[in-house]
């Protein structure tokens, strides 16, 4: 299984240098305080690196309000389990 993570990495470090050498041409960025030449397989990273950090942020919220709720299960459940094993511990009266 290591071999195949490792084979993976390797492709898709390759897939990137390829598209690096082929998208070396310099392309003009113009923004509000100027202008700046960069490489487009740059700006492309760049762009996809926001994508990436803006997703991961746009789901942080649901991942903790999931991890609130898990946690308030497990005290519930918790909660539960302690009066279930009181009830059993109770002696039963005949009558």
């Amino acid at each position: 299984m290591r071999f195949i993570k490792l084979f993976i990495v390797i492709l898709i470090m390759m897939l990137g240098a390829v598209f690096t050498v082929l998208n070396a041409d310099s392309v003009e960025i113009n923004y509000y305080f100027g202008r700046r030449d960069l490489p487009l397989s740059l700006i492309l990273t760049i762009a996809l690196g926001l994508g990436v950090i803006l997703g991961v942020l746009a789901g942080m919220g649901r991942v903790l309000g999931l991890k609130r709720e898990i946690h308030s299960l497990k005290r519930r459940s918790q909660m539960v389990s302690e009066e279930v094993n009181n009830l059993r511990a109770l002696p039963l009266k005949e009558q």
